[in-house]
């Protein structure tokens, strides 16, 4: 997401433009979106894209607002073919551009793309997410989370300072907020690590001071931390108005698809999974490359040479020029 943003920027999106795209991304995608449609509610469902959306907005409003400043920077705009980029649409016409590749060969490279590049990027957290998930199940008790996270605006603080600093995707947050749902947190407080665990962490801090700067950089998580917290509160106060449990209704969406058709889909599932596994697997925990050593048959320039020195070799290089 961050290089991204760093590409919106350089092709000259101005900085509210790209603090909307960094918040609105990991939220309002269509895998994180059909994720939480089957591990929490179609209420949590509507609202998260809802809350991302509209947070978006005031922060890139605010942005212009208050540091707009004019991009001199000219616009590039990639032309090139989205397929397997075989022209980059530069001198080629628009008729022909747009028909360089058959409706076959645009599905199948849809489909290439959603199981290697999108499966393949968030497999990896998905599982990290539900194997977090497991252990928040299996070892906090229940009283606990609720007392500190049963709902009110201090559990969605809480959960604020918890979610700003750690590094997690919007698709490994999802079923870490549906386990600590089901342990009693509320839902607008998981609602709050939902919204700012994916747009902030500890580590990209650095790199969007490098992207917006220091002012807009804190305008940005002072308005993302704001719109959490009133969302959070906002989604507490609609369960209870509809007299909703979320421990009651999450993961009832499970309940639609039939067990015939279950089986066959994580068989799948696991099957598409093995590929960006190992490759993840290879990237953290595999052997790097030794470096490259070059060696050199010229004389070191450390030291200057001696005259002993110097004399042998002018003579081997006069006894060399004597059998030319």
């Amino acid at each position: 997401m961050l290089p991204a943003a760093a590409s919106l920027s350089k092709q000259g999106a101005n900085k509210g433009a790209v603090s909307a795209f960094l918040i609105s991304t990991p939220e309002s995608g269509v895998d994180s979106i059909a994720i939480t449609y089957a591990l929490l509610d179609p209420v949590m469902t509507v609202v998260r894209p809802v809350a991302a959306f509209l947070t978006a907005m005031v922060a890139g409003l605010a942005e212009n607002l208050f540091f707009w400043q004019k991009n001199k920077a000219e616009i590039v705009v990639d032309r090139s073919c989205p397929v397997d980029g075989c022209c980059d649409g530069l001198d080629c016409p628009e008729e022909v551009h747009a028909h360089h590749h058959s409706l076959g060969e645009k599905l199948a490279a849809g489909v290439r793309f959603g199981y290697r590049e999108v499966w393949g990027d968030i497999a990896g957290w998905f599982f990290v997410g539900v194997f977090l998930a497991g252990l928040i199940t299996t070892l906090i008790p229940e009283d606990l989370m609720a007392t500190l996270l049963g709902g009110g605006l201090s559990s969605m603080l809480v959960m604020l300072v918890v979610g700003v600093p750690l590094y997690i995707c919007a698709t490994a947050s999802t079923p870490v907020a549906a386990a600590l749902i089901m342990k009693g947190v509320s839902p607008g407080a998981a609602l709050v690590f939902l919204l700012v665990g994916p747009a902030t962490n500890i580590t990209s801090l650095s790199v969007l001071t490098g992207i917006l700067g220091k002012r807009s950089t804190l305008l940005y998580l002072t308005v993302l931390s704001v719109c959490a917290v009133l969302f959070g509160l906002g989604i507490d106060i609609l369960y209870h108005m509809a007299g909703i449990s979320p421990r009651a209704i999450i993961g009832e969406a499970s309940e639609l698809v039939p067990d015939t058709v279950k089986l066959p889909a994580v068989i799948l599932l696991l099957g598409l999974s093995v590929k960006p596994l190992m490759t993840t697997m290879r990237k953290k925990f595999g052997a790097k490359p030794e470096p490259t050593t070059f060696i050199s048959p010229f004389p070191s320039v450390d030291r200057p040479l001696k005259s002993s020195e110097y004399q042998g070799r002018k003579e081997e290089k006069d006894h060399c020029s004597c059998h030319k």
